[in-house]
């Protein structure tokens, strides 16, 4: 009987390592900053992973664009289907976006969500939140149903980001219609700062104002689909989409103006004529970094973990366009210092990052891959 048991034993933690192992599937290695690591596939079949966040030490919520969203253990691979979410207009760049798990004590538990509502015949970016019991999310509530309807599918934002101390911020594109960048009265080509229960912050910059909207912490921006706060530095950083050229890193400061459409560094789809009025203006704040030619950001994250230590403080985002990992070097101001392109032989369009307790890195792509860079 004894050696029954521990033959059955032996042969249950042999399956584990082989599922283990089969799970994640060597891909490539690199070195970055002196420290050497390799990428493995540890899922596919996503459509467009377009959020993920760690709800436990090993799984990971998945948002999918076109309006579900699943539960993804990262240890043995197994993935759930998660019921509870409301309609979602799936349409164009519209979709379910991204999801946040609040890390702030007076939340905990809360997720936190954005997505294209449907309004009529258009939709409008979303700030929701619920919590998840079992596969289902239970308690839904739209937070903020934003003033931001257009006739175009696209440019929704939206990314969230927590500072820690009560808030929350989430970004909100300029929905295609330029004049957004500058109107104040709606929500569009903003970032919003709200208190976790959806509640106005009294300190908000435009709070007094009879002619703004008192949610925006930030205007001026084209398609913000990057948005990380560092708690170290107490910095909101911010990655856009600019047009044809001109992606750029802001650091985002309350009531600020960041220029879209009255400054780009981009040009028109249509031919070699600059956009807005200059590159640079008085009164609008100079972005950080700008790319040109686009890399089209994906997302923006802030590695703080200890699998690789050079790395911490690093901005990261997924580039869609010119398909790699783009990091970023900080100075102790917040300048950009230094630049690093990641993972461009693999060829994917990287949609979503995740951090995970060790300070591994997790990637979404719009394959529908998940891959993970870890010591190598």
């Amino acid at each position: 009987m004894i050696q029954t048991r521990l033959f059955t034993f032996s042969a249950l933690l042999f399956c584990a390592v082989v599922t283990a192992s089969a799970l994640a599937q060597p891909i490539t290695t690199g070195r970055s900053e002196g420290m050497a690591f390799q990428v493995e596939k540890v899922a596919e079949g996503f459509p467009v992973p377009w959020g993920m966040t760690f709800i436990d030490d090993d799984k990971l919520l998945i948002t999918l664009r076109q309006g579900e969203a699943v539960l993804f253990n990262t240890r043995n691979g197994q993935k759930q289907n998660v019921s509870g979410l409301p309609e979602v207009y799936a349409r164009g760049q519209g979709g379910l976006l991204d999801v946040q798990l609040s890390p702030d004590p007076q939340a905990a538990g809360w997720l936190y969500f954005t997505y294209s509502k449907p309004v009529g015949d258009s939709s409008v970016t979303t700030l929701a939140r619920a919590q998840l019991s079992g596969q289902t999310l239970q308690n839904w509530q739209d937070l903020l149903v934003t003033r931001s309807q257009s006739d175009t599918s696209r440019h929704y934002g939206s990314r969230i980001a927590f500072d820690g101390r009560g808030h929350v911020f989430f970004s909100v594109g300029d929905r295609g219609h330029r004049p957004n960048g500058q109107d104040l009265s709606n929500h569009a080509a903003a970032i919003m700062r709200l208190n976790l229960d959806g509640s106005i912050p009294k300190d908000n910059p435009f709070r007094e104002r009879s002619d703004a909207s008192h949610e925006i912490w930030s205007y001026g921006h084209r398609n913000p689909q990057g948005l990380a706060f560092d708690r170290t530095t107490n910095r909101l950083w911010e990655i856009e989409h600019g047009p044809r050229g001109g992606d750029e890193i802001n650091l985002i400061q309350p009531g600020k103006n960041y220029g879209w459409p009255v400054t780009s560094h981009g040009k028109e789809y249509w031919g070699p004529l600059d956009v807005g009025e200059a590159k640079e203006k008085t009164g609008i704040e100079t972005p950080k970094k700008v790319y040109v030619p686009s890399i089209a950001p994906g997302s923006l994250l802030i590695y703080n973990g200890d699998a690789f230590p050079a790395w911490r403080g690093n901005l990261f985002s997924g580039a869609l366009v010119l398909q790699h990992l783009n990091r970023i070097g900080l100075d102790a101001q917040g300048n950009p210092v230094q630049e690093e392109r990641l993972l461009e032989s693999m060829n994917e369009r990287i949609r979503s990052l995740a951090q995970s307790r060790e300070g591994w890195l997790y990637l979404g792509t719009d394959s529908g891959m998940i891959y993970r860079i870890r010591p190598q």
